[in-house]
């Protein structure tokens, strides 16, 4: 069957090929009489392909079915929906070569095997252009179809960004030979490639313009910033320095408070002390406290009042430490003066062991 070679043409393709509009003077695509007839049995019974459900899956079934028959010598197929490779070429600002194969047309297989992976044909497909193969037998090939809208089979239809539209620069259509096919598409792309260059040259102005306002942008904000950074410290400072003097005046009342506290407490303790005994009694126990600051109190208590009596009466003096402990030096310990888990009652003077007369020491634990 001869070859049919059509004029090259625009058709303005979306990236959904089923939004396709043609923009064609000149020429019209007659469709076949078994076209027709497919379209009146479509308008009766919708075909089965118009349902795409898994278009990678069918590019991919067609490139395992294409590598079985014809071997793995052959240009190299786009792995992505019709879409994608319509995105991918206009976002590269490469030409996008579309191959539509008919299954049961009579010069599918010639064109696939002298043609296709004709070596020479590889090396220009794989070199300058993205090559998107599938099988109109496929939804997603069925899809392509009836928007690029074919005659016959072998089809091919060359795509590029266009007036910044991807557009259908050439259709090839028929048994085409090696050496006609490289001839055809490089004609498209030598007339064409000044397409490509204008746009390349507005992308790259456009591009730079962006950098530039976009250097501008990070300039103002990189400048904003610094301004906000420094009114942030500012703040900042200011804040710390609020807080650090409320923090002090809390200190103060703090310290107000617990000093008062103390005083409240000293004054309670000095209030609930038992009456010193008399110096005739008995059983009155005469102690001298040594204090911290090297004074010395003198008092006497009874042998049978509890130890916290003399830790009540040292606390409750103004000159004696906040917290303290309290010592004797023959043997040398520590008095349990206050409940602790060992004496949860502290023993009496006489069970303590105190002799009628004793120097005690008070040695000051506030810091610890």
């Amino acid at each position: 069957m001869s070859k049919r070679v059509y004029p090259v043409f625009s058709t303005h393709l979306h990236p959904d090929p089923c939004r396709l509009i043609q923009l064609t003077t000149g020429y019209t695509a007659m469709l076949s009489q078994d076209h027709n007839q497919g379209f009146a049995l479509r308008f009766i019974r919708p075909d089965p392909r118009s349902r795409v459900t898994d278009p990678v899956g069918d590019i991919v079934s067609f490139m395992h079915s294409f590598e079985e028959k014809y071997g793995r010598a052959h240009p190299v197929f786009y792995q992505g929906t019709y879409s994608q490779a319509l995105n991918d070429a206009k976002r590269e600002l490469r030409f996008l070569l579309v191959y539509l194969h008919g299954d049961d047309h009579q010069d599918s297989d010639e064109f696939c095997r002298n043609t296709l992976c004709a070596p020479e044909v590889i090396s220009l497909i794989n070199t300058r252009m993205l090559f998107w193969a599938c099988s109109t037998n496929k939804p997603e090939g069925y899809r392509v179809s009836q928007a690029l809208r074919e005659n016959t089979y072998p089809f091919l239809a060359m795509i590029m960004l266009k007036d910044r539209r991807m557009t259908v620069v050439g259709r090839l259509e028929g048994l085409i030979q090696p050496d006609d096919l490289i001839n055809q598409l490089t004609f498209i792309m030598d007339a064409n490639q000044t397409y490509l260059v204008s746009e390349r040259l507005e992308r790259e102005e456009r591009n730079q313009t962006q950098v530039l306002r976009q250097q501008q942008d990070e300039a103002y904000l990189a400048s904003l910033r610094a301004d906000q950074e420094k009114e942030r410290k500012k703040r900042e400072e200011r804040e710390r320095k609020r807080q650090k003097e409320e923090e002090v005046q809390q200190q103060k009342l703090a310290e107000e408070r617990r000093r008062q506290n103390l005083q409240e407490e000293k004054e309670r303790k000095l209030e609930c002390l038992p009456p010193e005994p008399s110096p005739d009694d008995p059983e009155s126990v005469k102690i001298i406290f040594k204090l911290p600051n090297d004074s010395r109190v003198e008092r006497r208590f009874h042998f049978s009042q509890s130890l916290t009596v003399i830790h009540d009466f040292l606390f409750s003096l103004k000159e004696s430490p906040e917290k303290f402990q309290i010592e004797a030096n023959f043997p040398r310990r520590v008095l349990p003066c206050v409940p602790s888990a060992e004496w949860p009652n502290p023993p009496t003077l006489q069970e303590a062991g105190l002799s009628h007369t004793e120097v005690l020491f008070v040695q000051d634990l506030t810091d610890e």
